[in-house]
């Protein structure tokens, strides 16, 4: 990945993720973000799996990022402007969709 798409992807991810590290551990460790999203063979679900490793790309150093960590960060990006994209109607507070998208690093009420 050349220095311009790293980035825009750079950009995108830091735009779209809007929750700390901190934020991110907290809100993965609760019973809400373990059950929201889908679930491969009844373990982790995809969404709560790239929240790890948000957190992890998070806490890097940007010089330290690697091709795949930024491959994931388009992933992230991609995933979340998807999501945005099918908002349900009425009150979001309380909603898997939400909560799918706060495993991604995106709370779409902050």
């Amino acid at each position: 990945m050349d220095g311009e798409e790293q980035k825009e992807t750079w950009d995108g991810f830091r735009e779209l993720v809007n929750m700390t590290p901190a934020e991110l551990e907290k809100w993965l460790a609760s019973d809400r973000s373990q059950n929201a999203g889908q679930h491969n063979d009844g373990g982790e679900s995809t969404g709560h799996a790239s929240g790890r490793r948000i957190v992890d790309i998070l806490r890097t150093n940007k010089g330290d990022l690697s091709d795949d960590d930024y491959r994931h960060m388009r992933k992230v990006v991609g995933y979340i402007h998807r999501h945005l994209a099918q908002r349900p109607s009425g009150d979001v507070q309380d909603t898997r969709w939400r909560y799918s998208l706060m495993n991604w690093g995106h709370d779409p009420l902050a």
